[in-house]
């Protein structure tokens, strides 16, 4: 065994630790806005294309999400109840925003790129990358392009979106900031409570599960001012730096040939997607008051848990975040069975 190619799964997850911790420190030491995160991301990934076993297991990174959730519903204030009336208009331009999202995408991809209308179609629908795959295995797709090229999209999201932010926002916010207290008490009533919610939600497959459920059930705790559910700085710093890692390991089942020859039409199609995405937050950021960040994010094109945690580090609303991700989510799932009949027609 090499000590730079580990076989093993502690010695894969120790280097792709470290090259994580590297990379977050990089991005920490330059000021860039979501350091840790970004900066581990961008690290593993690289080191994943060039041939480095990275790995990040399952039951880590499940653990993983519930820790984040339960940390960023520290972001949601007892306020959060008095803008639930903003998400009626938002969530109906989400679905407007979320096709039109899909549409150039997948114009850019078979007309642009010469993609197959099978491809085209799956790789331009914006997130729930495993339900897609799904339904492309039926189609006879080229499923190593449409997952090549849903990684890339997160991957880039991931890598602009803060510094999108942070210029609408004018601020590059710290994880301390606003940090709340949470007594021994807190922990013993707020942790159990989080983890049997993320149980029930992975039980009755609710969108990424592990993190949602403790989100809402943490985010439910603090605005309602029962108790105080926020995580130390020293535990949610690590976590930022593995969810980086854990987005960079996705490169691993890519080779630097299907990432180059991926690249320019991934890119023009999410330049493409991203520009209408970001067309419609401006149109909702203007009709309901809201900063255009945060709008960002809620429509941003896919992921999820990394939108929403997002939020968090760049102190806006990870409530209104998650509940648009989650809301386009499920909505996919309802209707892209029979969108797809209708794109591709019956099999």
């Amino acid at each position: 065994m090499s000590f730079f190619l580990p076989e093993t799964a502690a010695g894969r997850l120790t280097v792709t630790l470290l090259i994580a911790t590297i990379g977050g420190a990089v991005f920490n030491y330059l000021a860039l806005p979501a350091a840790w995160l970004s900066g581990a991301m961008v690290f593993v990934a690289f080191a994943t294309l060039a041939g480095v076993p990275t790995l990040m297991p399952v039951r880590i990174r499940d653990a993983l999400f519930t820790l984040i959730g339960i940390s960023m519903g520290s972001g949601v204030r007892p306020d959060v109840v008095e803008r639930i009336g903003e998400w009626p208009v938002s969530m109906a331009m989400l679905f407007a925003v979320t096709a039109s999202v899909t549409f150039v995408g997948f114009a850019v991809l078979y007309y642009g790129a010469k993609w197959s209308k099978e491809t085209a179609y799956f790789g331009a629908i914006p997130g729930a990358l495993s339900y897609v795959i799904a339904l492309a295995s039926d189609r006879g797709a080229d499923l190593p392009r449409i997952a090549s090229n849903q990684s890339l999209r997160l991957l880039v999201l991931v890598a602009i979106l803060p510094f999108a932010v942070v210029s609408s926002n004018g601020t590059v916010p710290g994880v301390e900031d606003a940090r709340m207290i949470s007594s021994p008490t807190d922990f013993l009533i707020g942790i159990p409570l989080c983890l049997a919610a993320s149980w029930l939600a992975v039980k009755i497959k609710i969108p990424g599960g592990w993190m949602t459920g403790a989100f809402f059930m943490s985010a439910g705790l603090n605005a309602s001012g029962l108790l105080t559910l926020s995580l130390p700085p020293y535990v949610v710093l690590p976590c930022f730096v593995m969810m980086g890692a854990h987005i960079g390991c996705r490169f691993g089942s890519m080779t630097p040939r299907q990432f180059v020859s991926v690249l320019g039409a991934s890119i023009a199609a999410f330049g493409a997607a991203f520009l209408t995405s970001l067309c419609g937050a401006w149109i909702v950021a203007e009709l309901v008051h809201i900063p255009f960040g945060q709008a960002m994010l809620a429509y941003a094109p896919g992921g999820l848990e990394v939108m929403t945690l997002l939020a968090f580090m760049l102190d806006l609303d990870p409530a209104f975040v998650a509940a648009h991700q989650i809301a386009r989510f499920t909505a996919m799932i309802l209707v892209l069975p029979f969108v797809t009949a209708l794109v591709l027609g019956k099999k």
